[in-house]
């Protein structure tokens, strides 16, 4: 199954934006891919309407360029755009754990370690989109927790940049060091330790360094 197929018709726009999404994370439409809204509403089997605004909202994230009445493409992946949203996705959950750790329940931090598991199990499946959606679900509970829909926001905005980039990441080695960092994450929250799980939050989303984000720009 491909990302680019009929979608349900109810939330047209956000069924069209979470393809679109889900097609220039995968690779599926790489970088510099021209995008025509008739051609990509055909195979949504959507009007041009819900799929012009998903362009529009996928402009404004960087992940699609366009010069009205020129072209629309795929952007490329640009080493220094991943950098500036590494380093607020990265503060955001920090700040996300801090708020969070004296609040969270026994059920949150079961969550979370299914999540985890779920993302081990992904990774043995070499099923980089089960990996990014775990990978989404566990660090989603401390936001959740934490209840500061503006730093949520930021999060949501920023995030897919770096999705392309942790795609490539979700299906190589490196990935495994992120469960672990995850368990320590997990057990210092469970423990209490706000300290230590701020830190380990940093650890885990400064693995997406600055040199893999300068190598797959250039790979692009």
């Amino acid at each position: 199954m491909t990302a680019l197929e009929p979608v349900p018709r109810r939330l047209l726009r956000d069924k069209a934006y979470d393809a679109l999404l889900e097609a220039i994370v995968s690779g599926e439409l790489p970088p510099g891919q021209k995008l025509h809204d008739g051609e990509l509403a055909e195979k949504l089997g959507l009007s041009r309407a819900p799929v012009r605004q998903a362009l529009a909202r996928l402009a404004a994230e960087r992940l699609v360029v366009s010069k009205p009445q020129s072209y629309t493409r795929v952007a490329p992946v640009v080493a220094e755009e991943i950098r500036d949203a590494l380093a607020v996705v990265q503060a955001m959950h920090a700040l996300a754990v801090r708020t969070a750790v004296p609040r969270l329940s026994e059920e949150h931090l079961t969550r979370m370690r299914a999540a985890n598991s779920a993302f081990v199990a992904a990774l043995d499946a070499e099923d980089p989109a089960a990996a990014v959606a775990a990978d989404d679900a566990l660090h989603a509970v401390p936001i959740e927790v934490c209840g500061n829909e503006a730093l949520a926001e930021t999060v949501r905005r920023y995030t897919p940049l770096l999705r392309r980039l942790e795609r490539r990441r979700f299906v190589s080695a490196a990935a495994r060091a992120s469960a672990t960092r995850h368990d320590a994450l997990i057990d210092a929250c469970a423990a209490g330790d706000t300290e230590a799980a701020v830190a380990l939050s940093g650890e885990i989303w400064g693995g997406l360094d600055a040199q893999e984000a300068a190598g797959a720009s250039e790979a692009r």
